[in-house]
């Protein structure tokens, strides 16, 4: 692995937790939207990552076969999905413009399943993952640094 593999890895792990930032802080911006263009109150949205694998190649027209270009590549990301599984939380407020009109739930609001306290945790966590990339990115510069001293 050189110089460059090692920082592209760390590269696409900035790129997906800054993707992964931005979702959040827009959860977080959306948690009193109690009605959007799709009908409804705001779904909290995540991000989903899966591993960037190695692709097989063809090497030559001359030489067929598949050579292995590496084993990590980093990661990619898949999708932003919404969440549509969690429920909105129901509030009883009978004079907000957006409270159900009949049923059961007259008089109750809809808002997003958006919960602060795990967004906080999902912001930490991708922060944190963030400034490791950072320190992988600084560590193999100044290793390679350190390579080329010696070859002096």
């Amino acid at each position: 692995m050189g110089i460059f593999s090692s920082i592209n890895i760390a590269a696409s792990g900035l790129s997906a937790q800054r993707t992964r930032l931005d979702v959040i802080a827009n959860n977080i911006a959306n948690v009193n939207t109690t009605r959007t263009t799709e009908g409804g109150p705001f779904r909290r949205s995540r991000v989903i990552f899966r591993p960037r694998v190695s692709q097989p190649y063809w090497r030559s027209p001359f030489l067929p076969g598949y050579l292995d270009n590496g084993v990590g590549k980093g990661v990619r990301i898949v999708k932003i999905e919404k969440d549509r599984d969690s429920k909105p939380r129901l509030v009883y407020d009978p004079t907000h413009p957006d409270a159900i009109k009949s049923g059961p739930r007259k008089g109750y609001v809809e808002y997003p399943n958006v919960n602060i306290v795990n967004e906080m945790v999902d912001m930490i966590s991708a922060s944190r993952s963030y400034e490791a990339n950072v320190s992988v990115i600084d560590g193999t510069k100044s290793m390679f640094l350190k390579a080329l001293e010696i070859g002096r």
